[in-house]
């Protein structure tokens, strides 16, 4: 390259902007600069600065101006072809990111683990279709390791998990926080215990418990340092619920899930004492991109929705 062109810099500082080349477009279209500027919605000096400043970009003569009005010379009328086959291009890359756009509002591709899958999303959702009624909306609902593989696939936009870690390959937010309480059902001896129960005990005791992967049991063996060996293994909240309604055993399941069971007594509240089983919920979707669209305003819905429980 010579140092002539390396001082004139690359091809947005040779070529007008898109601006410039519309007022030259709107000049030769009307005959005249203050025509042209009122049609664009700037003032009549700011469009002769606009025209003085591309004449001394490209280095000619594009407009002869005088009390009759405002006439193109002989390069301005060649620059003036150059310039509409530049901006119809310009309005084709337009419709066409447009068209993109609406493609990807169309739909909106959500992966949630249980609990926020069953006592959350659906409000959050409804308040989306209030905001985007033509937005379809698909869900899936799995564990937090099956959230983490959907997204990383790029078969979902927007997730939300509960363990206690971002899954690796993802960024996040914190929405809200939870709290497991372990329950049962009024039949069983813990639910006639004086004292609360040690975190030791719940530990060494087979729980009814959701299946390896889910947020809830990641959590719970962190807190815990590890845990008996499952007395029933199940692969949703619904599920271990009903088994500890039945009277098959102690469970540990979110605060969420448990509102009209723990009100009715049909479950009872067990205290622990020596452990925090609080936890995270969260937003998640791929590293460094960051949600747009749909997803985007799901985000927000949750940050302003969820409770603080």
């Amino acid at each position: 390259m010579s140092e002539t062109n390396g001082e004139r810099g690359g091809l947005a500082h040779r070529v007008p902007d898109l601006g410039a080349l519309e007022l030259l477009l709107a000049v030769a279209r009307l005959g005249s600069l203050g025509r042209a500027a009122r049609e664009l919605g700037i003032t009549q000096p700011a469009a002769s600065s606009r025209i003085r400043s591309m004449e001394r970009q490209l280095g000619v003569a594009l407009v002869d101006r005088s009390p009759r009005g405002s006439r193109l010379t002989d390069a301005g009328a060649l620059v003036t072809d150059w310039a509409r086959r530049i901006v119809e291009a310009a309005e084709a890359f337009d419709v066409g990111a447009q068209a993109l756009r609406d493609r990807r509002d169309s739909r909106l591709r959500v992966a949630a683990s249980m609990t926020i899958a069953e006592y959350l999303l659906p409000g959050w959702l409804i308040a989306l279709r209030a905001a985007r009624p033509d937005t379809a909306v698909s869900l899936l609902a799995g564990n937090s390791t099956v959230v983490a593989e959907r997204l990383l696939a790029d078969e979902a936009d927007l997730g939300f998990v509960e363990g206690p870690t971002v899954p690796a390959g993802l960024d996040a937010a914190v929405i809200a926080h939870d709290h497991l309480i372990v329950v049962t059902a009024p039949s069983h001896p813990w639910a006639r215990r004086r004292k609360p129960l040690e975190a030791a005990e719940l530990a060494a005791t087979p729980l009814i418990l959701r299946e390896k992967g889910s947020g809830t049991r990641q959590v719970l063996e962190a807190a815990l340092g590890g845990l008996a060996r499952p007395l029933i293994e199940l692969s949703s909240t619904t599920a271990v619920k009903s088994s500890a309604l039945s009277g098959a055993g102690p469970a540990v399941l979110s605060e969420l899930a448990l509102g009209e069971e723990l009100s009715a007594r049909r479950l009872v509240r067990v205290p622990v004492t020596g452990v925090r089983l609080r936890r995270a919920l969260r937003a998640v979707w791929p590293t460094g991109h960051r949600p747009t669209g749909p997803a985007r305003d799901l985000l927000s819905l949750t940050r302003g929705a969820a409770p603080a429980v």
